[in-house]
């Protein structure tokens, strides 16, 4: 655009529409402005500068006052170059924000305004001062009817900028609910058996074993029908926390269902799984549960499986189901290896 203005103006000197000195002086200083703006841009420095890194905001009033210099020298085609004043506004449209666009639209009405005032002071020859006020009054009505176009589409931007942030927030929380528990916040049945296919996966590559251990919390029903479903949730909310501050940084556990858990031990034998549960036993037996309610003991059993490389896992989860219901039929909290 800069460089087509600066062939009209070439163009215009040489027909002897404008004098030569004050056409090289704009042709110069608007190349050399977008030249700059330009380099700053593309070597990235326009981001120390302010937020939008095309700083269309500052392009925009660098072109308001070429263009309001411009009509000043430009006395046989100045109504032309209202259209220039009317494309500055234009620029930021997609851009600027609701109060940038106002104030660009200010800026560039009284510049033009100036410029008019200027030519019809110093060359009202040239600048009759009643052409100009009808310049100004049609500069006016079209730059308003611009201004009004650019508020409405920054309000549309600013609405659908929020909306994209809901829709971002709704779509973090649906994959945060797509693999956690939202009781315990703990990966839940689906994430879980997700997870433990890749490790079998994994298993089967390189050969080593890993173990599952089911648990099951004792007598929870219990303590559902005699302290009421909210210190149960409470109850299941802590053991989840206490389960989690156990685990090695290779473990992970979720919540199989009800007031069972399922804990994936990779390359660890069922006495290492075994271990990691009697850490689990000891941290719960430390933790008191006298804050959901007083005087409440919490115990769990466990099954502990080891899943040779290659075996169905339904099959290794059954064989460590069937440990956890000898623990429970056995006297529960305990543990019992298959």
């Amino acid at each position: 655009v800069y460089g087509l203005f600066a062939l009209n103006v070439a163009v215009q000197v040489s027909l002897g529409l404008m004098q030569p000195g004050p056409g090289a002086w704009v042709s110069g200083v608007s190349l050399a402005g977008i030249t700059s703006f330009y380099l700053l841009v593309r070597t990235g420095l326009s981001r120390h500068l302010a937020r939008d890194r095309s700083l269309t905001l500052h392009q925009s009033v660098f072109g308001v006052l070429v263009t309001a210099w411009g009509y000043a020298i430009d006395p046989p085609l100045r109504g032309a170059i209202i259209a220039i004043m009317l494309l500055n506004l234009v620029w930021g449209m997609f851009v600027l924000s609701q109060r940038q666009a106002f104030g660009l639209y200010l800026f560039g009405l009284v510049s033009l305004g100036a410029a008019m005032v200027y030519g019809a002071t110093t060359d009202p020859a040239n600048f009759p001062a009643a052409v100009e006020s009808l310049h100004f009054s049609f500069a006016a009505i079209l730059m308003t009817a611009v201004s009004v176009l650019s508020v409405n589409m920054a309000k549309l931007r600013a609405k659908l900028g929020a909306r994209t942030i809901e829709l971002r927030a709704a779509l973090e929380r649906i994959q945060y609910l797509a693999h956690h528990d939202e009781l315990t916040r703990i990966s839940n049945r689906r994430h879980l058996s997700e997870r433990l296919a890749a490790e079998q996966l994994n298993q089967r590559q390189h050969g080593h074993v890993m173990s599952l251990v089911l648990i099951d919390i004792d007598h929870f029903k219990a303590v559902n029908d005699s302290r009421g479903h909210a210190v149960g949730d409470a109850v299941l909310r802590h053991f989840a926390a206490t389960l989690h501050t156990t685990l090695r940084n290779s473990d992970f556990a979720g919540r199989w269902g009800g007031e069972e858990f399922l804990i994936v031990t990779p390359q660890a034998s069922a006495e290492t799984a075994a271990a990691l549960v009697e850490r689990l036993r000891d941290a719960l037996e430390a933790a008191s549960f006298d804050t959901i309610a007083p005087g409440l003991q919490i115990t769990f059993s466990a099954g502990v499986a080891e899943c040779a490389p290659g075996e169905d896992l339904h099959q290794a989860i059954e064989r460590a189901d069937r440990a956890l219901y000898q623990a429970k039929q056995t006297g529960r909290d305990r543990t019992v290896s298959e």
